[in-house]
Parts: C-alpha cells; sequence; structure tokens
C-alpha cells in the first residue's frame, strides 16, 4: 500500500481540475455547479409507486416555487422598500438552499442560521467520478491506521476511477442523478417558511451543508457568514448518529468554522440526533400505515399446489421490514458508535405506534423486523443482511412485505436503486408476491414540522450543544480530529480495553482497505460501501 501510494499520489494531485483552486475540505475536488433538469423517472415498468410520488411531489412544489420565485424577483425589481438593507438581497436563494424571501418589516432582527447537514449526492453523470473520490478520501468511511493514512487520497482516486462506470449504471437507472440534493434544498425552503410563518424574534435562514458534493459545508458557511448570520443551529438529517454520518459531517463543519467562520463557531447549537422523537416516530408509522392499507387480503393461491406452502403463507404474518444503514460491527463494539443502538430504538417505537394507531396490539397478523443493507466484503457488518432478511421471509411464507427505508429522509441511490430494483428483484424471486415500499420523509408536511420542532427546542428549550459535545454525548470516539480542531478524547465503551479497541479497529481497517484493492485487481463486485452498496 505504500509503494502504491508513492506511485498513485502525484498522478491523483494531477487529477485536479487546472482551474480548481485548493479547498480547505479533505478530499474536495470543485466543479461547476448547475442546476439539472428534474431526472426521468425511469422506474414505471418496476410498479415503484414510492418513488413515483416522491418524485411527482418534489416536480409539483419546485414548479410552484419557481413560479413563486419569479413573481418575488419582479417585485423586488419595482419596490425594493421592504429590503433591510443593500445587501439584503435573496436573488442567489436557490444557490444557498433557502426559499425566496418575502416582504419584510423594515425591523431589523437578528439572523439564525440553519444548517441541513447531508451525505449529498451527483446530480449528473458528470459528477460521479468526483463526488466518489470525496466519498472515498473521507476518513470516517474508509478508517485507515494511522501508519498508512497518507496513501488514502491515492487509494480514493483509483477508486473513484475504478467505479465510476458502474455507478454511472446504476444512476442512469434512475434517471442519471441523485435527487437528493433537490430534496434537501426543497426541505430547507419549506422549513425556513415554517420557522419564520410564526414571526419569531429572530429570522432565521436556512443553508444546505452537502459532505461529498455541492453545495459543500464551506459554501453553506460562506453564504450565512455573507446574510450577516450571528448564531446557528446545526441540524443533521441522519435521525441515527454514527461515526459515517453525523460525525463526518459534524468533522468537517467544525474545521471549516475554524478555519474561517469564528462568529459562528463560537455561537452555535447541534441537535445531537433525533431517533427517538415522538414527531419523527409519527410520521414514520404514518407511512407505513399508507402502504400497508394498500396491501390486498391473503389468498391461499399463492402459495400454488403445495400444500404446506399454503399452508405456511395462510399462517405468515404481513411482514414490515426496517432496512437501514449498514454499519461495520467494529464501530460498534470498538469504537462505541450508537448507531445500532439508536436504531433498534427507533424500531421498535415504530412499530408500537402502528399498533397502536391500528388499534390491535396484540395483532399477530403483523410482523417487524429489522435488517441492514450496504456491507463491504470479508469484514463483519451488522447482521441480518436485507437480501437475507427478504430470502428467510419468503422461505417462512410471508408473501406480503412493505420495506421502510429506516434512517433515509429523501430519495436517493440507496432507496431509487438499491432498494427499488436491487431488492425488490431479489423479493419476488423468493417467492415474496406483494411488495410495497414506504417513501422517504421528502416533503412531507408533518416531517417538515417535526423538523421545525427540532429547531426550536434546539434554540429555545434545550441545552446549548457544541459540534464536539455532540459527538461526545452520543460516545463518538473523537480520536482522529481534523487539523487539531476537536480535542483528543477516546470515548471507549464500559469493559472493553483501549489496546484491544486499537488492535481490533486496525485490523478491520486493513481488512477494508485489502478487499477494496483486491477489487481493483480482481474487477469483482466486492464493494459495499456504507450506504452506497448500489455503486
Amino acid at each position: 500500500l505504500l509503494v502504491l501510494g508513492a506511485v498513485v499520489a502525484p498522478l491523483a494531485d494531477c487529477w485536479r481540475p487546472p482551474s480548481a483552486p485548493p479547498s480547505r475540505a479533505l478530499g474536495r475536488r470543485t466543479a461547476t455547479t448547475t442546476t439539472p433538469p428534474p431526472p426521468e423517472n425511469k422506474q414505471e415498468d418496476r410498479g415503484n409507486s414510492a418513488a413515483m410520488r416522491a418524485q411527482a411531489m418534489l416536480a409539483e412544489f419546485e414548479a410552484a416555487h419557481r413560479t413563486s420565485e419569479d413573481l418575488a424577483s419582479s417585485s423586488r425589481k419595482k419596490k425594493k422598500s421592504w429590503k433591510v438593507s443593500d445587501d439584503d438581497d435573496d436573488d442567489d436563494a436557490t444557490t444557498s438552499g433557502r426559499a425566496a424571501a418575502p416582504p419584510r418589516s423594515t425591523a431589523t432582527k437578528p439572523r439564525v442560521a440553519v444548517f441541513l447537514l447531508n451525505l449529498g449526492g451527483p446530480e449528473t453523470s458528470e459528477d460521479v467520478e468526483p463526488f466518489l473520490y470525496n466519498l472515498f478520501a473521507d476518513p470516517d468511511i474508509i478508517r485507515l491506521p494511522r501508519a498508512i493514512g497518507g496513501v488514502q487520497t491515492a487509494l480514493a482516486w483509483l477508486i473513484a476511477k475504478r467505479r465510476a462506470p458502474r455507478s454511472r449504471q446504476a444512476y442512469d437507472a434512475i434517471g442519471g442523478g441523485s435527487p437528493i440534493t433537490r430534496f434537501t434544498t426543497a426541505q430547507a425552503r419549506l422549513l425556513e417558511q415554517a420557522l419564520n410563518d410564526d414571526d419569531p424574534p429572530v429570522e432565521f435562514r436556512c443553508y444546505v451543508a452537502m459532505r461529498y458534493w455541492h453545495p459543500f459545508t464551506d459554501e453553506a458557511l460562506d453564504a450565512a457568514s455573507a446574510d450577516g448570520c450571528a448564531s446557528a443551529v446545526v441540524l443533521p438529517l441522519y435521525p441515527h448518529f454514527s461515526i459515517s454520518t453525523t460525525g463526518s459531517s459534524l468533522r468537517a463543519l467544525l474545521a471549516e468554522m475554524q478555519a474561517g467562520h469564528p462568529r459562528l463557531a463560537a455561537s452555535h447549537t447541534v441537535v445531537p440526533s433525533w431517533h427517538a422523537s415522538p414527531g419523527y416516530v409519527d410520521v414514520v408509522a404514518g407511512l407505513i400505515r399508507k402502504e400497508l392499507a394498500e396491501l390486498p387480503p391473503a389468498d391461499p393461491s399463492w402459495a400454488g399446489k403445495d400444500h404446506e406452502a399454503a399452508a405456511a403463507a395462510a399462517a405468515a404474518p404481513v411482514t414490515v421490514l426496517f432496512s437501514a444503514h449498514g454499519v461495520p460491527v467494529s464501530y460498534i463494539d470498538d469504537q462505541g458508535d450508537p448507531y445500532k443502538r439508536h436504531v433498534e430504538e427507533t424500531v421498535r417505537l415504530v412499530a408500537d405506534r402502528v399498533r397502536a394507531l391500528s388499534g390491535t396490539p396484540d395483532d399477530d397478523t403483523l410482523a417487524f423486523e429489522l435488517a441492514f443493507q450496504s456491507r463491504v466484503g470479508p469484514v463483519e457488518w451488522l447482521r441480518p443482511y436485507t437480501d437475507d432478511a427478504l430470502k428467510a421471509m419468503a422461505a417462512r411464507g410471508v408473501r406480503q412485505a412493505v420495506v421502510v427505508p429506516i434512517s433515509f429522509v429523501s430519495e436517493h441511490i440507496e432507496t431509487l436503486e438499491e432498494i427499488d430494483i436491487e431488492y425488490r428483484d431479489v423479493a419476488l424471486e423468493a417467492g415474496i408476491v406483494h411488495w410495497r415500499r414506504v417513501p422517504a420523509l421528502n416533503l412531507e408536511p408533518a416531517f417538515i414540522g417535526e423538523l421545525k420542532s427540532q429547531v426550536r427546542q434546539a434554540l429555545y428549550e434545550k441545552p446549548v450543544v457544541s459540534t464536539s459535545e455532540a459527538c461526545v454525548v452520543n460516545a463518538f470516539d473523537l480520536d482522529q480530529a481534523p487539523d487539531g480542531a476537536l480535542s483528543t478524547t477516546d470515548v471507549i465503551p464500559e469493559g472493553v480495553q483501549s489496546d484491544v479497541v486499537g488492535l481490533n479497529s486496525k485490523l478491520a481497517a486493513l481488512a477494508v482497505t485489502a478487499t477494496l484493492v483486491v477489487e481493483l485487481v480482481a474487477n469483482t463486485r466486492a464493494i459495499h460501501l456504507f450506504g452506497l452498496g448500489a455503486l
């Protein structure tokens, strides 16, 4: 690996576009930002009603928003007396993920930025390769031992080059790009409107801060500072805390704050996680209930002429399968990542809520299971795996399944391609007759209301939580701090010796690295990295 890094690192550095300035963010590759047309929906033949409804909802919102922006722009050109100051111009609202501002009173209010943290995704085929580079260059995704950490840039470059053609095929299957940025921008616009509807004592400005693609974290911070925001609420759009999601995004945010935005670094608060929030539980339970209502009554003929299979099918309950991101077991056992515990708590609360809403808390005709998708080669990841769980359900006679992409707040590659295409095919081939997929939370009014509640609680009701404190609260290992931004503090689960933690982590990292290198050489589909199994 060291030799490989020495050979490839210069090539990786030369790969940076000549016009792209160096970025403070690790693994950052700049690109020209454009607003692509809505991707064509190519999934009608698969009966993907959830994806179709979500795309229709987004297209309707964007059309209405474009109309309102045109009207607002025309009004600004004719009359600007309502502006607070000359720098209070919202013509760039679209690029910063904010809604076009309605006319406001001349009274100046202090501005509070709300940063919505998310993964990001390529919007066009040309974006796929640099997006993959940004992803694999993140040490929270591929956790190499410090002794060989210097080869990560070269390794990320190799993987991005190697994976890009296949990844483009996956994105082509869902319309040519990921809709995650469009959904997140729409969520930011709706949230900003909801927060300001009550005429609060402050003016809220919402910004999208993506980890691996535009708009990047530093772009969101620059926009907030330019708008005069003196403080901020940080709301990760990951309900369940994990090293690879919330932890990575908070690292990047804090590093950028300390590098160029000390005012926001000194005055911000974080929502650490919201996996058990009653509002979140209610909206997920409500979406599940809608899909359950679409299932037809059980039919013994589904099992064919096999009497034993028919009896099993008749006795099998309708199964709600929660499919969550997978993570390596070492994250949970060695690093103290609370992700699995958070997800399990959400599933329990949602299942109880669905039963309570149905009025049959002891109903044995409805079952709930949890599985994990997207895993990597020989390293042990959280089980059961989603494809194995679907096969096991079918073997037990289950013929009706409702799949819930838990921890996903908007549609993207993992829901539209991995679940809707790959796992749906697995389920149908295994014998499941009726397949329903619950849509992600997307633009559901109840979900926007939950986000509003989280922001208001963080600002007015709960103690201030900094980015580093948010990690500590979630028992997160802060050992790998970016450029000294975080204190070097090891949070080790009770009863686990530190030397064992270090050894197991290094072995796991080496195993992951070996898997990646083997795939590059052998041209096999061994990679299923966190959240990107479809790639």
